[in-house]
């Protein structure tokens, strides 16, 4: 199984080399497409000396931060002029995949590459079409904050209550799709509302959907954190609209 890796990128430049090491070190066949989402912090040089590497054919690059050499030849970079949002970077993401299979990786470290064969492992098995990755069925986590977790299961139950599922973690980030879920499902929320309508969407369809358990390490504001509580209000909507008006 090719698999297709999207990782959408927006101001991330103190994480990103560590995070495609960490990508490029599962063994698999596999393509990585990152999406820079109008960065302004250096990620874009980052990336253009990633594409430049590709490019020339020289099997690859030096890192500047870790020293780490990294194969970039099958490593994609695709650029948004300006900053539209996660889930708009991920649908260019989604329309230039190649693989059988694709994940959604962030590129902040919260989550492990390392355990993308329990996730593909539902997939490869035949059993599944849509794999989540849950934060909350016993992986170890870093603990945080409290009220991010009352908002989680929120709106966690309030997708749960219209979509009819028994998720425990919608808006986790490690998300695995059969290339053809994403052929078949219109996807329009540019920002993190993805996650609230694509659960949706994959209920609609009926598609066979498998939690299994995740690592997570996550993050402060000041360490980098983006969502806020406005997502969070977002995300009722996304979650009220995408499963009550078809």
């Amino acid at each position: 199984m090719k698999v297709s890796i999207v990782i959408p990128v927006y101001n991330e430049r103190a994480t990103i080399e560590l995070l495609l090491c960490r990508v490029q070190a599962v063994e698999m066949e596999k393509e990585i497409i990152v999406v820079d989402d109008g960065s302004t912090d250096g990620t874009c040089d980052f990336l253009e000396e990633l594409v430049r590497s590709a490019t020339e054919q020289t099997g690859g690059l030096t890192l500047p931060r870790t020293g780490t050499w990294l194969r970039t030849g099958n490593i994609r970079v695709l650029f948004q002029p300006r900053n539209r949002g996660k889930g708009a970077a991920l649908r260019l993401g989604f329309q230039n995949a190649t693989g059988n299979a694709v994940i959604v990786q962030d590129a902040d470290l919260e989550y492990d590459p390392a355990e993308y064969p329990k996730l593909l492992d539902p997939v490869q098995r035949g059993v599944a079409d849509v794999v989540f990755g849950s934060r909350f069925l016993g992986g170890p986590h870093r603990v945080m904050f409290f009220w991010h977790y009352v908002g989680n299961q929120f709106l966690t139950l309030l997708s749960n209550m219209l979509t009819n599922l028994n998720l425990s973690d919608v808006w986790t980030c490690y998300k695995v799709f059969r290339i053809e879920v994403l052929k078949n499902i219109k996807l329009q929320e540019d920002r993190f509302g993805f996650e609230a309508e694509v659960t949706a969407k994959v209920a609609r369809g009926n598609w066979r959907l498998y939690e299994v358990p995740i690592s997570y390490y996550g993050r402060t504001y000041a360490e980098g954190k983006k969502i806020t509580w406005r997502d969070g209000l977002r995300g009722i909507w996304c979650t009220l609209r995408y499963n009550l008006i078809p």
